[in-house]
């Protein structure tokens, strides 16, 4: 019985062999898998790195107030005061040159704040000027106010992004590195030679996804080291629960990725099949930014995309410290893909044309 256990199991393990050694041996596939997502890391995590708030340029129109609202502007470092004619000030705005210009307003005393509220930086502008002008004007707060600047890791853009990266790279290497395999292969003529061999339709689909699972655990640890090396990013939750949503979401897209390439024929139609199924996911699941954004009647299907569930359970287990048993909804939404998706790739698998 053992013999024949062996003789059982061996094609699965000859062909995931074969996939493992065929991709160390591209270069190219290399970098793609391991070293592109720590890239887009290092771009992303020092585009939107914190950082104290840059210098704000307040143009001042001369008038015989503009000497006080100078002396009061100069009394933070962060804003850059400037003097000129009310022609000059409203093109230094217009043009960009400046975030914000102060002219006198309509009563005796009063100040006029001229800016573009479709600018973040002319809105802060604003805001800060405002506070200073008023403080040295001797404004009196009925209730006094304590400022304190949150910047803790878990709360920054780049702790948010990270686990949308890990789905990310999930969903495309459970397609495009199954999915592109199997109609290479098809292409190739290779599996018209697996089917002259005793190998079952379930050993081969079950050992390509067993290959690309030993490409995704690595890249998933190599993401989060480097992340948490170079930008402190913390893990709060259970190093258990992340690599099971790991494992289970590769397991996902692997499926997925079968399903699509199951009677595909050329690399054209499944290139355009895997962008049909990625694209509303990219967009949608909540990679660079929440899903929250969208209008709440399309919220209950975005939850249900293959993607949603998965990024949703790596930001609460490594944001929130959530434990696996936290995660049943996003947990059986993700078991249903995978196994709705194999088993229907199964049984429409076709070795030849």
């Amino acid at each position: 019985m053992t013999k024949s256990k062996s003789n059982r199991l061996s094609p699965l393990w000859s062909l995931t062999l074969a996939r493992l050694r065929e991709f160390y041996r591209k270069p190219e596939a290399v970098f793609w898998v391991y070293f592109f997502p720590i890239l887009m890391v290092v771009a992303l995590g020092v585009a939107f790195r914190n950082k104290p708030i840059e210098q704000i340029t307040v143009d001042v129109e001369d008038s015989p107030q503009s000497a006080n609202w100078i002396r009061a502007l100069e009394l933070d470092s962060r804003v850059l005061v400037s003097s000129f004619d009310s022609t000059t000030c409203r093109k230094r705005l217009r043009t960009g040159q400046s975030d914000l210009y102060i002219t006198p307003g309509e009563e005796l005393g009063s100040v006029s704040y001229v800016f573009d509220p479709t600018r973040p930086g002319s809105i802060v502008a604003k805001d800060l000027a405002n506070r200073l002008i008023q403080s040295a004007a001797g404004r009196t707060d009925p209730v006094a106010v304590n400022i304190q600047e949150f910047a803790e890791p878990g709360s920054r853009y780049i702790d948010f992004l990270i686990p949308g990266l890990l789905g990310m790279g999930l969903m495309g290497g459970g397609l495009w590195g199954v999915g592109f395999a199997v109609v290479d292969m098809r292409i190739r003529k290779l599996l018209k030679r697996f089917l002259a061999t005793p190998m079952k339709k379930s050993h081969f689909l079950v050992g390509i996804m067993t290959s690309r699972l030993f490409f995704m655990v690595p890249e998933i640890i190599l993401l989060i080291v480097f992340s948490w090396l170079f930008f402190d990013v913390r893990v709060y939750g259970n190093w258990f629960a992340i690599v099971f949503l790991v494992l289970l979401g590769a397991v996902e897209f692997s499926g997925i990725g079968l399903l699509v390439a199951s009677r595909a024929r050329t690399l054209e139609s499944v290139s355009g099949l895997m962008n049909l199924v990625m694209l509303p996911m990219w967009t949608l699941s909540g990679i660079f930014f929440s899903y929250d954004r969208f209008p709440e009647a399309v919220q209950p299907v975005i939850k249900l995309l293959p993607l949603t569930p998965l990024i949703d359970a790596l930001r609460k287990v490594m944001l929130e410290g959530v434990t696996l048993a936290m995660l049943v909804p996003e947990l059986l939404i993700m078991s249903c893909w995978a196994a709705a998706c194999f088993v229907v790739a199964l049984k429409i698998f076709r070795w030849t044309d």
